[in-house]
């Protein structure tokens, strides 16, 4: 080889060499991905001098990054689906159809196991290098490309662990939260006792139960469920329960407050999002129980004059219309021993693998035989059957519970 052609390669190779120490340094520097780009799109056009080039990324979707010297804008063009997962180098002859990527004469994927990560289409290089050094020039433009994307490609992993840490800490945040919506303690006398479990889906859910003593004489039980999962349904629910214990202390109809509690999910929610919710009022005294069921699954109640009973009367859900198209308040008297048992639909709608809901029936028969059985059983024992039934299945939504037995 004349000595003036191999100086003139080695001056080509030290310039691609200084160019790769430039990338890494400004990788390690962490510099912004568009500034990679930058840096990316110099070197190509300096160090061998490119005419044409388009790199294509895949980011949920692909878009061109860097474009240059082409008659087309490909910044806004759609990749070619004959182009999403090459793996090798081709020449753009080797692709039939005229399209306007054939103004270039290469593409050159770079990939990661069994993924297309990004495509750079070339032009001008042969005529730019001369065939002698063609390879070696293509090697240096996928050299180039992988140290570029893969760098990018570990901004993006970075990133989203940052989110999902981030996301990670507002649930916990969230959950936390929640459980102070619950009540710290629930009565355990000789004349009364309530028994709570909340099993939720994910760290944080949609719903709600409530004791809420109102005088020496009356108390309210309550169980809700916002449509919807997560941080959202969580905050929902925590103002659902400020509203309800204000207007518990402002008004002691429970018709009116239901009124009140559905105008005010509306102009939360703007219709959106709706609420079940079941709420009863118990007067020891009067030995009565007055309860609203606004589209909730109806609780079970147990007495040994009447035997088991659903409890339906009410209206519809929450939220979904104002005024509630028609409201009935159930009404029932001389109830001075009973089992009142609460839930949310996450424990009926429990599938098994063949897809056949756990559904009210088996709560229904489960009472009848074991209404007598104290209430952290009557719990253990629901939550047993649960897991029996559904098999290998896992839980679909949140179950809650309240029972309440008053002697």
């Amino acid at each position: 080889m004349p000595l003036a052609a191999l100086k003139k390669q080695l001056d080509r190779k030290e310039l691609e060499l200084n160019a790769l120490l430039e990338i890494t340094q400004a990788i390690n520097s962490n510099v912004p991905e568009e500034s990679l780009y930058k840096i990316y799109n110099f070197t190509l056009r300096s160090n061998l001098n490119i005419k044409k080039l388009a790199l294509y990324v895949y980011d949920e979707q692909w878009s061109c990054r860097v474009n240059f010297g082409t008659k087309n804008g490909f910044s806004k063009m759609h990749l070619d689906d004959r182009f999403h997962l090459i793996r090798q180098v081709h020449k753009l002859s080797e692709f039939d159809g005229e399209c306007a990527f054939h103004e270039f004469d290469l593409v050159i994927p770079v990939a990661h196991e069994s993924n297309t990560l990004a495509v750079a289409f070339v032009g001008g290089l042969e005529s730019a290098n001369g065939n002698s050094d063609y390879s070696d020039a293509v090697r240096f433009i996928q050299a180039l490309s992988n140290i570029i994307i893969v760098a990018i490609e570990n901004k993006k992993l970075a990133r989203k662990q940052l989110e999902q840490e981030a996301y990670r800490k507002e649930l916990e945040i969230a959950s936390d939260v929640q459980q102070f919506l619950f009540p710290e303690k629930l009565p355990n006398t000789d004349h009364l006792k309530m028994e709570a479990s909340y099993l939720p889906h994910d760290l944080v859910g949609g719903d709600y139960y409530d004791y809420v003593p109102i005088n020496k004489n009356q108390f309210l039980l309550c169980v809700a469920d916002v449509s919807g999962k997560g941080i959202a349904a969580a905050l929902m629910m925590s103002n659902f329960q400020a509203s309800l214990r204000t207007l518990l202390r402002q008004m002691p109809n429970l018709s009116e407050i239901v009124e009140a509690l559905n105008y005010q999910v509306l102009e939360n929610t703007k219709g959106e999002k709706f609420i079940t919710f079941f709420g009863a009022i118990y007067d020891v005294n009067l030995k009565t129980l007055v309860y609203v069921n606004a589209g909730h699954n109806p609780p079970i109640l147990y007495d040994k004059k009447n035997g088991i009973r659903l409890l339906e009367d009410g209206s519809t859900v929450l939220g979904a219309m104002h005024p509630l198209p028609f409201l009935k308040e159930g009404f029932i008297t001389d109830l001075d021993d009973f089992l009142l048992f609460c839930y949310t639909d996450g424990l009926t709608e429990t599938s098994n693998e063949a897809g056949c809901e756990f559904g009210q029936d088996g709560l229904l028969e489960y009472f009848k035989k074991n209404h007598q059985k104290d209430l952290s059983t009557i719990h253990q024992d629901i939550i047993v059957q649960l897991d029996g039934f559904k098999g290998r299945n896992s839980y679909r939504d949140d179950i809650t519970m309240l029972s309440c037995r008053v002697q």
